[in-house]
C-alpha cells in the first residue's frame, strides 16, 4: 500500500546529538524523533524547547501501518522528496549520509536535507536512491535500488567489504534501529537484502555509531540510541535530557563493541581489557593494520579530542597521550586512513558549536599531529562523508557547513571537497 509522507509537529525539549535532519539534529540530538543528526547520537540540541519536525516515510512496514493510522488525524501532507525535487546530473544536499568506496567508485546513500518551501523542515532522501561517483571520469550517475529496505535514514553506518555494502542502525521517523542490510555492489542490478537469519544478541538501536572492518568481520563501536535489552558488555549512559520528550522512551550513549562476523553471520561481543573510551557518538573510527582507531564524539555536553585504538586481535584498549598540538575537540568530523601510518581527519563540530573546516594528519608510529594545508579552509564540514581515492586523495561530500543545531536554515552542501593527501603515484 502505497503512504502519503506526512510531517508532523509536537514540542519538546534536547536530546542528544542525533537528529532529525541534523538542525533538527540539534533538536534531535536533543530530541532524538528527527533525521539523525548529532544531536541525537552526539547529543547536541538545543537548551530551549523546540519545534521538532519529522517525515513519516511513506514506506513503512505493513506491521507498522496501523500504528501509525490513528498519529494522522491531525498532519498535513508535505511534499514528498519526489514531488518537490526535479531529475539532477548531482545528489542532492545532504548530512548524516553514508558513502563507501569499491572499485574507483564511491557509493552515497541516505541522509536528508531541507524542505524547499517549508522552512526548518528536513526531508529524509529517498531509501531507493543511490548516487555513484566515479573518481576516474569524475562523473556522478542516480541509480534505483530495488529490495526491502525498509525506511529512508540518517546516522546510519555503511562500509563495503569485497564488493557488498553493509548498512547498519541509523534514525528514521519513528526513532532507532538496529536492522542490518547488504547491498551487492557488482550484482547486474542493485537489491537491498536484510539480513534476518543471524545468531547471537545484535547491538542496541541507534546510530552515530562507528565500525572497523578486519578479517571479514564488522566491528561496530559507540552510538546515540536506546538502551540494550539483554546482557551487553560495556556502558550505557541515559541523556537525561532525552526523557523529558513526549512520548519518548529516552536515550543515550554507549560504548559497546559488537561483531558480525560475515562467514558465520553472528553477532558476538568480545571481553576486552586496557582504558577503555568513555561512551559517545559521532566520533570517528578508521582502521590501521590489526588496531581500530576512534577519535572524538560526543559524549554529554561535551565534544572529545582524545584518541584510542584497541587491537582487533587481543581486544585491549590503548589511550594515546595527546601531543601539545593537537585537533580540537568535536564530533560530525571524518577519520579516514590515507596510508599505512597515516590518518586524515577533516573537519567536525565543536563544543562551542563552531563547525570546522581544518584538517590534520595524524602519524601512527609517532603519535604525532601535524596541520594540513589545504584549498577548502572556507568551506566548514560537520556531519559529512569522506573516502579514499586511488592516487592518494579523500573525497569529502556533503555535510553542513554551518551550526546544525541552531535555529537557522541548516547549509547542507552537494559538493565535493578533494584532498591531495599523498602525492600521486608516479607509476604510469
Amino acid at each position: 500500500m502505497e503512504k502519503q509522507t506526512f510531517c508532523k509537529v509536537k514540542w519538546g525539549q534536547k536530546t542528544g546529538e542525533t537528529g532529525m535532519a541534523e538542525r533538527m539534529a540539534e533538536m534531535e540530538e536533543d530530541v532524538g524523533d528527527l533525521p539523525a543528526r548529532e544531536d541525537d547520537n552526539d547529543s547536541d540540541r538545543d537548551e530551549d524547547d523546540r519545534l521538532f519536525a519529522w517525515m513519516v516515510n511513506d514506506d513503512m512496514d505493513e506491521d507498522e501501518e496501523e500504528d501509525e493510522v490513528e498519529e494522522v488525524e491531525d498532519e498535513q501532507p508535505l511534499d514528498t522528496e519526489a514531488s518537490e525535487s526535479f531529475e539532477l546530473d548531482t545528489p542532492a544536499e545532504r548530512s548524516g549520509h553514508i558513502a563507501v568506496v569499491d572499485r574507483n567508485v564511491m557509493y552515497v546513500w541516505g541522509g536528508y536535507k531541507n524542505a524547499q518551501n517549508h522552512g526548518f523542515f528536513d526531508l529524509y532522501l529517498p531509501r531507493t536512491e543511490i548516487w555513484t561517483y566515479n573518481m576516474e571520469s569524475g562523473v556522478w550517475t542516480k541509480h534505483i535500488a530495488g529490495g526491502n529496505l525498509h525506511t529512508s535514514m540518517s546516522g546510519s553506518c555503511g562500509v563495503c567489504v569485497d564488493g557488498i555494502l553493509y548498512l547498519f542502525g541509523g534514525h528514521h521517523a519513528r526513532g532507532n534501529t538496529n536492522r542490518i542490510y547488504r547491498l551487492p555492489l557488482r550484482a547486474p542490478s542493485l537489491v537491498w537484502e536484510e539480513m534476518t537469519d543471524l545468531k547471537g544478541l545484535p547491538p542496541s538501536s541507534k546510530d552515530k555509531l562507528g565500525c572497523w572492518v578486519q578479517k571479514n568481520r564488522l566491528i561496530f563501536f559507540g552510538g546515540y540510541g536506546y538502551a540494550a535489552q539483554g546482557p551487553h558488555r560495556g556502558t550505557f549512559e541515559y541523556d537525561e535530557s532525552s526523557s523529558l520528550v513526549w512520548d519518548s522512551p529516552g536515550r543515550g550513549w554507549n560504548n559497546h563493541i559488537h561483531i558480525l562476523d560475515l562467514e558465520t553471520y553472528t553477532w558476538s561481543q568480545p571481553i576486552t581489557t586496557g582504558n577503555t573510551p568513555s561512551p559517545r557518538a559521532a566520533h570517528a573510527c578508521a582502521t590501521v593494520g590489526n588496531r581500530g582507531y576512534v577519535f572524538g564524539g560526543r559524549y554529554k555536553n561535551y565534544r572529545l579530542n582524545d584518541l584510542y585504538y584497541i587491537d582487533l586481535d587481543t581486544w585491549e584498549w590503548h589511550e594515546m597521550s595527546i601531543p601539545q598540538q593537537c585537533p580540537v575537540g568535536r564530533s560530525w568530523h571524518s577519520f579516514t586512513p590515507v596510508s599505512q601510518d597515516h590518518i586524515f581527519l577533516f573537519g567536525g563540530f565543536t563544543t562551542e558549536r563552531e563547525t570546522l573546516s581544518d584538517a590534520w594528519l595524524y602519524c601512527v608510529s609517532k603519535n604525532e599531529w601535524k596541520p594540513f594545508k589545504h584549498s577548502h579552509t572556507q568551506s566548514p564540514r560537520l556531519w559529512h562523508t569522506a573516502c579514499s581515492g586511488p592516487d592518494g586523495e579523500v573525497f569529502v561530500f556533503g555535510g553542513c557547513a554551518n551550526n546544525l543545531l541552531s535555529h537557522h536554515r541548516a547549509a547542507h552542501s552537494n559538493e565535493l571537497l578533494v584532498f591531495n593527501v599523498q602525492p600521486k603515484s608516479l607509476v604510469g
